[in-house]
């Protein structure tokens, strides 16, 4: 099989079965370059209204720059790793600044711009400025691997400079920015992780996994993603039908979200010497503690206990935060709150 051949039929699949995106009808570098950064670990399902959302409310990258960050991230709240919303922020401003509202139109260049990776430089240097460079994310990873049989750990740190060397092969210079997106759609809907659709794939006479029946066994990863277990106790503290809430802040899970007074330990421990050890619970009598509630993030398994407190009166000044406050049940229903608060909420017919 020439490269052509493959080029060719994988550009074939994506016109005929290609999803009709909004960035995909432009050329334009701004919102070739939000779409991409929305999408980043975000389904596109998922990542298409706020898609809709940010280029209404910023037609521009001189209105995104121009709005505080404080919106921005509001804008934002649902989607999660609010890094790459601060990162959106502080490149729109770069751009207006330093480019005078143009994006650079070199992979190259764009790669010095903040949030901006190898692969989002190369997806929008071939989408918006037709530069010949290849994308390469875990769907072309997939895809290249199986298709010939390219046992190279993708773990490795050789990897990605092994496949992007393939996809140079690959790519049509005529036609960079459809080969890169039929490819990836390829992987997305077709190429699938499990169950691809192989009976009814134009490359199949050509694929090794295929020939070999080993798909599953395609792309090679052997390092393991260490998980983090965390022990988490909620301490459900009550006053007046209210309870304490706080809304979590910095740079750990779930920002801007609320929960309640959390102690947090490296291994699991004995309910009563969190108790004694903590200076603004050892004034209180505890209630009842929930079973375990395991939560399982992407790098962090969370085992999670509820720990009910009637409290008569508070020291307001004992409060390890500001955002400590307490709400009633109408205003929680209506606070962000993670998944594993709400779980619990509703198990106790709280909401």
């Amino acid at each position: 099989m020439n490269q052509k051949y493959f080029s060719t039929k994988i550009i074939e699949w994506y016109e005929l079965h290609k999803r009709h995106l909004p960035w995909r009808d432009t050329s334009d570098a701004y919102m070739i370059w939000l779409s991409e950064i929305i999408l980043q670990q975000t389904r596109v399902s998922q990542g298409l209204p706020y898609y809709l959302k940010f280029i209404n409310q910023y037609p521009t990258i001189f209105d995104l720059a121009a709005a505080p960050e404080q919106e921005v991230l509001r804008l934002w709240q649902g989607l999660g790793y609010y890094s790459r919303a601060r990162n959106l922020h502080r490149c729109s401003k770069t751009v207006v600044e330093k480019y005078k509202g143009f994006f650079p139109n070199t992979y190259k260049e764009l790669l010095t711009l903040s949030g901006i990776g190898s692969y989002t430089a190369a997806a929008i240097a071939s989408f918006a400025f037709a530069e010949v460079v290849p994308v390469v994310d875990g769907n072309v990873f997939r895809v290249l691997a199986r298709h010939f049989g390219m046992e190279t750990d993708i773990s490795s740190a050789s990897a990605k400079e092994i496949f992007m060397a393939k996809a140079n092969e690959l790519i049509p210079h005529h036609n960079p920015a459809n080969f890169n997106q039929a490819i990836m759609e390829f992987g997305a809907l077709h190429c699938l992780p499990q169950n691809p659709k192989c009976e009814a794939c134009v490359l199949k006479k050509s694929c090794v996994a295929f020939a070999e029946g080993n798909q599953s066994l395609y792309p090679v990863k052997t390092k393991k993603i260490k998980i983090r277990k965390r022990y988490f106790y909620y301490f459900v503290i009550e006053q007046n039908k209210k309870l304490l809430m706080q809304k979590r802040e910095g740079k750990d899970i779930w920002q801007g979200l609320f929960d309640f007074y959390l102690i947090e330990t490296k291994r699991s421990t004995l309910l009563d010497k969190i108790i004694k050890e903590d200076v603004f619970l050892n004034r209180f009598s505890v209630g009842d503690s929930s079973s375990i509630y395991k939560h399982v993030l992407s790098h962090q398994v969370l085992f999670a206990r509820f720990i009910s407190v009637e409290a008569k009166s508070i020291d307001k000044n004992l409060l390890k935060s500001d955002q400590q406050k307490f709400y009633s049940r109408k205003q929680i229903m209506e606070l962000p709150k993670p998944v594993l608060v709400t779980k619990y909420l509703s198990d106790i017919n709280f909401l």
